[in-house]
């Protein structure tokens, strides 16, 4: 069973998996999400003998409250959102002592792990960006109020979490009891019963917005370590995903595409045993 720890000088929440003497491995999660979306993967890879820690990133999780998760111009935020993680990220490696863990991240916090690996090239061993990491929002939208319009989160006036779990359970009837635990994780219960997301809204338009401006095909070639780009994948996969799935693998050094055909985007959810069997295969 994982330990909840605080960690790094921001005081992150996080879960550790103590594991063995193998390579450690630090897991990031994304957008909206939290740390316990990886406990499946984080069982495993423990149970092989990695040590791994599951950070829950700043105004995520257990890290709700952390100082820097909200406030100011969030149009155009004084600290983009996806460096400061990365150097949160720096912050959490040289706090647990770990010198070259494999780093994992799903959608934005592949985005996130990218950054991480370019800025920081001595630290990342391997680098597994699951189903994100390649994605590039500023091709899509041209401003923050067009992506907005689309990428807003949905409100959750008045539905109290039976409701949400049911519609979790119906929407991922593979993903397990503590895959759905963990995305409930997300939420968090107000006064009258009803839920709604941990990340505040004002927040949430911070994050995209540093989306759009962050320019993965510009890392790629400053990234010195092994990548794994897992792509979830099916019969009706658009053009442009495949595209870019293409681009990272070809402008990248080293990088193989996984594909986990008819995997959901939370992949780490939905096929635990084989996500840690790829990032595993980087230690």
């Amino acid at each position: 069973m994982p330990e909840e720890i605080t960690v790094g000088p921001a005081g992150l929440g996080a879960r550790i998996w103590r594991g063995g003497a193998g390579r450690p491995v630090l897991l990031v999660h994304g957008l909206s999400s939290n740390a316990r979306m990886w406990d499946g993967v984080a069982a495993r890879l423990a149970e092989s003998g990695h040590p791994v820690v599951a950070v829950d990133l700043r105004g995520h999780g257990a890290s709700e409250d952390v100082p820097g998760s909200g406030g100011d111009d969030l149009d155009a935020a004084p600290t983009d959102p996806t460096r400061s993680a990365a150097e949160d990220l720096a912050a959490v490696c040289a706090d647990l002592g770990w010198a070259a863990p494999v780093v994992a991240g799903h959608a934005w916090g592949g985005n996130i792990a990218l950054q991480l690996a370019v800025d920081r090239p001595g630290l990342v061993h391997g680098l597994a960006l699951v189903d994100g990491g390649w994605l590039h929002l500023g091709d899509q939208f041209p401003d923050l109020d067009a992506a907005w319009s689309v990428l807003a989160p949905p409100r959750f006036e008045g539905v109290a979490e039976p409701a949400v779990r049911a519609s979790l359970r119906a929407g991922h009837p593979e993903w397990s009891h503590g895959a759905i635990e963990g995305a409930l994780g997300n939420l968090r219960e107000r006064a009258d019963g009803s839920m709604t997301p941990r990340l505040e809204r004002e927040q949430h338009r911070a994050i995209i917005g540093s989306m759009l401006r962050h320019r993965p095909r510009t890392l790629y070639p400053r990234v010195r370590c092994r990548v794994l780009l897992l792509a979830a994948t099916g019969d009706a996969t658009p053009v442009r995903k495949r595209e870019l799935l293409t681009e990272a693998a070809s402008a990248l050094a080293n990088a193989e595409i996984v594909e986990f055909h008819g995997g959901d985007h939370d992949l780490h959810a939905h096929r635990p045993v084989r996500v840690a069997e790829q990032i595993a295969s980087l230690a």
